[in-house]
């Protein structure tokens, strides 16, 4: 009797479904999916969620726009695994061919969307906490909670993801540990650590850490910019430091935070950066609070952050391949090749994606 082999339609739906329920940032914030074929590189417009202001009623309505709003993201990335497999994997049933094969190529990818999506801490200017001090009382998330609060971020759908050292203080709170822990896929149940102040909290084991530019070590360090201007002039006392400031680094001045949207180094001591967002009121020679080193474990709105996926179209020259797409629209493709060299088969699982902070605003940092 003839051998049966998995085909490339059976792996590609097997693996979609592992892949989903290895996702823990890809399963709280905003997604966006389309079953229209994209290459690496192409650059999309996707819809903004709707935002809308409440008015007072004075006799008359006032009409707002629906408030949806388009943003560019690029599909910059390709998550891609690729093993070789003999004949023997491929007559297994597509259930331990899985769980051989699949939960680690799956899990890889995950793992790679879920850093680029925690990566997504240096679009974000507000911040709570100290850098270099782990998050360790209920304390330090209601800090959280009124940065979020200040800016007016509705209170439903939040979300906090701490890092694995901050878990290990926050699940010893008594309160904490005896949080009913809940959620939407088998990630997000394991990463669970309850409901807390109003954050459905996770640890995510790819929280990043921001290494801070030299010039933020100083304590000298005074700002000078005009309302609604993106650029800030930094300057240090002693106006000798050659120091450097990265992207991502945050800071705050007269209760105004921001985020260092690219790379500068200091002349003399002065250093003229680019931020996000715009000044909102004048700043005159007034003192300069930096981030510095730190965790970057965040809180925020679903729709703070954005996972873009389009399917990528099937390759030419002849080889078995499929895309699988699931009812909420996301896809990952399988391709099954030969190697001559090996005398083995090739099973390539990748996965085109963007991500982008959409509404940074809806954010902030937790420094650890």
């Amino acid at each position: 009797m003839a051998n049966t082999f998995l085909t490339c339609q059976q792996i590609a739906r097997e693996a979609l479904l592992r892949l989903q329920s290895n996702m823990v940032m890809g399963g709280l914030v905003y997604t966006d999916y389309s079953k229209e074929f994209k290459e690496q590189g192409d650059t999309i417009q996707i819809r903004k969620p709707a935002t809308f202001i409440a008015d007072e009623f004075g006799g008359t309505i006032n009409l707002q726009d629906v408030g949806e709003k388009n943003v560019l993201v690029s599909l910059d990335k390709i998550a891609d695994v690729s093993v070789e497999v003999g004949s023997k994997e491929l007559t297994l049933n597509v259930s331990d061919f899985g769980a051989q094969i699949l939960d680690g190529a799956t899990l890889a990818i995950a793992e790679k969307m879920d850093q680029d999506l925690c990566g997504l801490y240096k679009q974000v200017p507000y911040y709570a906490g100290v850098g270099g001090t782990t998050p360790s009382s209920l304390t330090d998330i209601s800090n959280v909670m009124l940065v979020l609060n200040n800016n007016r971020v509705p209170m439903s759908n939040r979300v906090a993801v701490f890092d694995p050292y901050a878990q290990a203080k926050l699940v010893t709170i008594d309160s904490i540990a005896r949080a009913d822990a809940s959620g939407s896929t088998a990630a997000l149940r394991e990463a669970s650590i309850g409901r807390i102040l109003g954050f459905d909290t996770y640890m995510d084991q790819n929280v990043k850490k921001q290494t801070a530019g030299a010039f933020t070590a100083l304590t000298d360090v005074t700002g000078a910019a005009t309302t609604g201007s993106t650029t800030i002039t930094l300057t240090s006392a002693a106006k000798t430091s050659t120091g450097d400031i990265k992207q991502g680094d945050a800071f705050t001045i007269a209760g105004q935070q921001f985020v260092v949207t690219s790379d500068a180094v200091a002349v003399g001591g002065v250093v003229t950066v680019n931020v996000y967002p715009a000044v909102g009121a004048a700043i005159s020679n007034q003192a300069v609070s930096f981030a510095k080193n730190h965790t970057a474990s965040m809180a925020f709105h679903k729709n703070a952050f954005a996972l873009v996926t389009r399917p990528l179209e099937p390759p030419m020259g002849g080889a078995e391949s499929y895309v699988a797409t699931a009812p909420n629209g996301m896809s990952l493709r399988v391709t099954m090749g030969y190697n001559m060299d090996t005398k083995k088969n090739i099973v390539s699982i990748d996965i085109l994606y963007g991500v982008k902070a959409i509404y940074p605003e809806l954010a902030t940092r937790i420094l650890g």
